[in-house]
């Protein structure tokens, strides 16, 4: 009897190319609301963070602190201003963003004989249409979106969350990433993880003790192979 199997794909960096507008529409909004300077390598270390949660993060970070004058002295500031700058970024994002399909992400999705879940901390309503947009309304078996968590990446909850709307076991899938935090939710959450690097700016050295080396992927078109034979072995 063949044996369940399941693959469960972050959204942004994996199958959709929306980091670069998601970076330049914090990188402004930091920039206007704060007077501060964000680096693209600090956005991409917490890419997959709640969008709230990430600012607090950075505005908190040493490197931006010390710019912002008696705010992290006083959490309901920090707050006001994280809340701010995320409002401002929504905005931006919504103006500039010109995202699409990574190369291969179509080809993938359309191949894989079994089980797929897609899973993003985004909206249910951009969520579904970037599906339905890209890979059609029935690509995949389960979404989960950021209404359907309790908690974001590195929390096991969006994984757990997708195997059990798959009715799998943690040893039934393997989860598809590109940044650090998701794959330390996956690990969390006790599955198998595998990383395509697309077009991070993140150097393997940011992904060491996280996952070997021999799961990384240069990008999403060169693991279909390795996907494939994955949902079509038995046992």
């Amino acid at each position: 009897m063949e044996r369940k199997k399941g693959i469960i794909f972050d959204m942004d960096g994996v199958l959709v190319d929306a980091m670069p507008f998601h970076f330049k529409a914090i990188q402004t909004a930091a920039k206007k609301e704060a007077n501060i300077d964000i680096a693209q390598r600090d956005v991409y270390l917490l890419e997959g963070m709640p969008g709230e949660d990430m600012v607090r993060e950075l505005l908190q970070h040493k490197r931006y602190s010390g710019n912002i004058q008696n705010i992290n002295n006083d959490s309901k500031n920090l707050d006001s201003l994280a809340h701010r700058i995320h409002e401002s970024k929504k905005r931006i994002f919504q103006q500039i963003n010109a995202s699409k399909p990574i190369n291969g992400a179509k080809e993938l999705v359309s191949s894989l004989r079994c089980k797929k879940a897609l899973v993003s901390g985004a909206a249910k309503q951009e969520v579904n249409s970037i599906i339905e947009k890209y890979f059609g309304k029935e690509a995949f078996d389960v979404v989960v979106s950021g209404e359907d968590l309790e908690e974001g990446k590195p929390s096991p909850d969006p994984f757990r969350t997708a195997l059990t709307k798959m009715g799998l076991t943690e040893s039934e899938a393997i989860v598809i990433e590109n940044a650090p935090l998701g794959i330390r939710a996956a690990n969390n959450a006790h599955i198998k993880c595998i990383v395509t690097l697309n077009n991070t700016p993140l150097q393997l050295s940011d992904f060491e003790g996280l996952v070997e080396h021999e799961l990384i992927f240069a990008d999403t078109r060169s693991v279909i192979s390795f996907l494939k034979e994955y949902c079509e072995k038995t046992g």
